[in-house]
């Protein structure tokens, strides 16, 4: 599908969609407690969906209702068909941990994306663990339902995703686990969350100052009823809209949260935006923007939003510590320089930072990738050229199904041409 993209002028309100992180954590939080939870408000999206699917193969039955999921958890079993986790990186990994307590064998499959995605550290720790676990032409297999426990060690410089997958079934490992990492972690921020949520189901987690090692004792995951926040790496876009088009109010965000994105209004601030907080309310004005240096080695997801605002602003930004984006949905970094190129933006590539000279960008034919962040992004410098194509733009379904409708009813100028 393509998103047709003429020059508007964005203003309004708009609410943020609950958050994907907390929405797939609260699931395999809830998966994991013997009883009834209940996920309110979750997101709907491919991604969740990928999740709740496969935790209902392995024995959680989830009823979901309008505004709300029930989940039953704790008595998990051996799957009859593959998991197929579609092209949701969170719930592979999270998923392959927790299929280490399942009794038999399961074999995770994935979409053709997500499958260029590493894995093998998660399943060189979790064998560590006692798990017999192997990749095998493209999909993961975990043959085990003990998870013996111990001690591990491993890398926190590749996705955080490994280490959070690790952290949600050490409760229930036989003997405990201490897990120490050989590298400091990226994107610290998800793993608060992941203790955050872990530490509302009633787990808790011994951290070292600087998220190095963890000690988690056996446990039990308590039921509750959980509760999802807004989404600040979805919100991103909007706010971005505020800056660079007209006046935008988003809300339903906890400015507190532990979500790293939400450094998103410091990063507006820096760059001259006109920023004011209200409640659970964030709102935007249209500004004279400059330009950057920024390292978001903690907010990667930030990325493709940082760069077209980048793109617009006065001056020659540098955008850093942005090596892992190369391992998303697509490779952001080189996706990023290949759109605005094709806008007329000077942009140069380089292994852990992108420079980017701002100007008045052109409009222009844009290959998303298939990466919903990609698509999302460029509809920010197609409101400000106009003229733009956006292909592939039903990617956004991935976390925002619903993007293109709020872009409209802000007052966006699109056709979705399928």
């Amino acid at each position: 599908m393509k998103a047709v993209i003429g020059k508007s002028d964005i203003k309004g309100r708009v609410f943020a969609p609950p958050s994907k992180s907390y929405t797939i954590r609260g699931l395999m939080c809830a998966a994991l407690a013997k009883g009834d939870s209940c996920i309110i408000n979750p997101l709907v999206s491919d991604d969740t969906e990928a999740a709740a699917d496969v935790l209902g193969q392995v024995g959680v039955d989830i009823d979901k209702e309008d505004g709300w999921w029930r989940v039953r958890g704790g008595c998990l079993h051996q799957p009859q068909t593959d998991l197929f986790c579609r092209d949701s990186a969170a719930t592979l990994r999270f998923m392959t941990a927790i299929a280490s307590l399942v009794p038999g064998r399961c074999r995770l499959t994935m979409g053709a994306s997500l499958s260029k995605r590493p894995v093998e550290p998660l399943l060189e720790a979790l064998a560590e663990l006692g798990v017999d676990c192997w990749g095998e032409d493209g999909s993961v297999v975990v043959n085990s339902g003990r998870l013996r426990g111990g001690e591990v060690a491993m890398r926190g410089d590749i996705s955080s995703q490994f280490i959070s997958a690790l952290l949600l079934v050490s409760p229930l490992a036989e003997n405990g686990v201490t897990t120490y990492l050989t590298a400091q972690p990226e994107s610290k921020p998800y793993l608060e969350m992941t203790l955050g949520c872990m530490r509302r189901f009633g787990i808790e987690v011994e951290a070292s100052t600087g998220l190095m090692r963890f000690d988690i004792s056996r446990q039990e995951y308590t039921p509750i009823s959980y509760s999802v926040e807004g989404d600040w790496s979805s919100a991103s876009y909007f706010l971005a809209f505020g800056a660079v088009s007209g006046r935008v109010e988003i809300a339903n965000l906890n400015v507190d949260s532990l979500q790293g994105d939400r450094i998103m209004i410091n990063l507006l601030r820096k760059m001259g935006a006109d920023v004011s907080i209200s409640g659970g309310s964030v709102m935007v004005r249209q500004s004279r923007l400059k330009a950057i240096t920024a390292d978001l080695s903690d907010c990667i997801d930030l990325l493709p939003t940082m760069a077209v605002l980048a793109a617009v602003a006065e001056g020659r930004s540098v955008l850093k510590g942005i090596g892992r984006a190369r391992l998303k949905e697509s490779n952001r970094v080189t996706a990023l320089r290949d759109g605005l190129e094709k806008m007329g933006v000077s942009v140069t590539e380089e292994e852990d930072r992108i420079i980017i000279d701002g100007t008045q960008p052109e409009g222009a034919e844009i290959d998303s990738f298939g990466d919903h962040r990609i698509a999302m992004a460029f509809s920010i410098a197609g409101a400000v050229a106009g003229n733009t194509i956006i292909n592939g733009a039903e990617c956004v379904a991935k976390t925002y199904p619903e993007f293109w409708q709020a872009f409209e009813s802000l007052g966006g100028e699109v056709k979705l041409d399928v």
